[in-house]
């Protein structure tokens, strides 16, 4: 029995419940020109319904056009689609408990990571409900989870500089600076081209989070190593980082990371250092030396000062010497 037939039984059955007098055969012949017209399909119990498939494309198409990175896209689909897998519902019928359990199952995970989950969900039930595809948003009574008030991790000045001494190629001796002077984030460093370095001020455009463009600051010795690297190129490839493997194609995400293990595993540095930490380590050591929050904020790219503001954490030794220079006696 095909779906449409099996629909057409399950509604005679229901109706005859209904309507005992209803003349079974006859319906069943009018209702069949009319499911006759129609492609149907059966949803089983353990597959995605296409009602959210259809739901989670129309949201990911609206926040394109709102500016979102594709990498920041890319993680709400994987999310999402992760999330449909386990809740095998139509969007309108999700409940708050379904979240709860679909959450509860990643109680081994950190609560950081469990609020991004649920930060995706309220995204996508909040936006549902704001175009009104559904009546009422389920995330909406999920509070996200209390974070763990962390320090973001920054190496030392001995640390960064065992890790410049660790570098055995002039490629990773102009990853390490680049990513230490400009600050940037792993994905902004991978877009980075030759094409938009400007070398008399010394600076490059980037595309950073909500598509954003900004200008980072190269610094004399991050430019040295650079152009020792891009000097020593015979491609012709635009990317600012390249493999070395012929032809030359743009280093990815993952490559660059890798190249980053390579040099901490030399430095002595394994599992402490990554593209993330060596932006800390810019934020921390130039607040620490005097520049401005504001100025940081900017260089960073950062929205909100409060997330600059997590980086201005001081030395002890920078404390007294504040406090010597402007306690007023």
């Amino acid at each position: 029995m095909n779906a449409g037939e099996q629909l057409l039984s399950e509604v005679i059955s229901v109706m005859y419940q209904s309507f005992p007098d209803l003349q079974i055969e006859q319906t069943k012949t009018s209702l069949s020109f009319i499911v006759a017209k129609y492609y149907i399909k059966k949803v089983e119990e353990d597959e995605p319904h296409p009602d959210a498939d259809e739901k989670v494309k129309m949201f990911l198409s609206s926040k394109r056009l709102e500016g979102l990175s594709p990498l920041t896209l890319e993680g709400y689909r994987l999310e999402l689609k992760t999330f449909f897998r386990k809740v095998t519902k139509r969007t309108d019928n999700v409940a708050a408990a379904d979240i709860r359990a679909y959450l509860g199952e990643y109680n081994h995970l950190k609560m950081s990571t469990v609020g991004r989950k649920l930060s995706v969900l309220k995204s996508f039930f909040g936006w549902l409900a704001a175009e009104e595809l559904i009546q009422r948003d389920p995330s909406a009574r999920l509070k996200t989870p209390k974070q763990e008030k962390r320090l973001p991790k920054a190496l030392t000045v001995a640390e960064l500089e065992m890790l410049r001494e660790a570098c055995r190629t002039i490629r990773q001796r102009a990853l390490i600076e680049v990513l230490y002077a400009t600050g940037c984030r792993l994905s902004e460093v991978y877009g980075m081209n030759r094409s938009s370095i400007n070398r008399q001020a010394m600076s490059c455009r980037v595309i950073g989070k909500g598509n954003k463009e900004r200008e980072v600051y190269f610094s004399f010795k991050a430019m040295y190593h650079l152009n020792r690297y891009l000097s020593k190129r015979t491609d012709d490839c635009d990317a600012l980082l390249v493999t070395e493997r012929r032809p030359s194609r743009r280093l990815s995400r993952r490559g660059i990371q890798r190249e980053i293990d390579v040099i901490a595993k030399a430095a002595g540095l394994s599992g402490k250092v990554s593209p993330h930490v060596l932006r800390h380590t810019f934020a921390t050591l130039t607040l620490n030396n005097g520049a401005e929050l504001v100025a940081v904020q900017e260089l960073m790219g950062h929205s909100d000062p409060q997330t600059t503001l997590r980086y201005a954490r001081i030395t002890e030794e920078r404390k007294r010497e504040q406090h010597k220079r402007y306690l007023v006696q």
